[in-house]
């Protein structure tokens, strides 16, 4: 076993990836919920139901935990119908699976399921804005750039206080959220995705590093855009 010292905890899937390539040992565990949450955004509220993975386990026998946000539904059309997040959730897993795999780390590979909600939804109407994309993610418009199609993409950041709901307690979160206005193919179609979020009330603590996470997963994001010749313009959160 390598008994390098782990001076930050993994945040990321991949800081993950790269601890097993410096040789570390690794242990992980996922588990699913699917959160109730109500968001104060734009001087109203609204709730939506957060696709979260909790990632936890040991690097060289220090424990870590990080959770990571996979979509978000709505039973309006503020955000993806609840029906649609679950399958654009797994389908930003999957990618993640793909990556943990191809890493030589070995997962569980569960996925999201809505079961009685989905039921519980359809009764709410399933008619959804036509600009929310379906159940497109941000890497199909990566690929239609890929293949030669003009993409351009302006992105808003912003900062979004919400409580979660768990079964025995509320949880004051602040939601690091990127919205994505994409025109390509002669449409206009619109994506959001969290790229970290922290305790409210605990920012001396959370903010700095949550930030951090959230630049890195733009970092990477804007890597892809560039090599896929998206138009866009860097944003990061500060």
């Amino acid at each position: 076993m390598d008994n390098t010292i782990i001076t930050d905890q993994p945040k990321r899937i991949t800081d993950l990836i790269n601890c097993k390539e410096k040789g570390f040992d690794l242990s992980i565990d996922l588990s699913f919920e699917i959160v109730p949450v109500n968001f104060a955004h734009e001087n109203h509220e609204f709730q939506a139901y957060t696709f979260l993975c909790k990632y936890s386990g040991s690097v060289n026998n220090k424990e870590f935990f990080f959770r990571k946000c996979y979509a978000k539904g709505c039973p309006h059309n503020l955000c993806p119908h609840v029906a649609q997040a679950v399958m654009i959730a797994n389908r930003y897993l999957k990618k993640d699976y793909k990556k943990l795999l191809d890493a030589g780390i070995l997962v569980n590979e569960t996925f999201f399921t809505l079961e009685d909600m989905v039921l519980k939804f359809k009764e709410l109407g399933r008619e959804k804005d036509e600009t929310s994309g379906g159940i497109l993610t941000i890497h199909d418009y990566i690929n239609i750039a890929k293949e030669g199609n003009p993409v351009e993409v302006q992105i808003h950041l912003e900062m979004i206080p919400a409580v979660e709901h768990f079964a025995n307690q509320k949880n004051e979160q602040t939601y690091l959220m990127a919205d994505f206005d994409i025109m390509t193919l002669g449409k206009k179609n619109k994506l959001q995705r969290c790229f970290a979020c922290f305790q409210t009330g605990k920012e001396s603590l959370e903010k700095a590093s949550a930030i951090q996470t959230a630049n890195d997963r733009l970092k990477i994001l804007f890597n892809e855009f560039q090599e896929a010749e998206v138009q866009f313009t860097a944003n990061f959160f500060n």
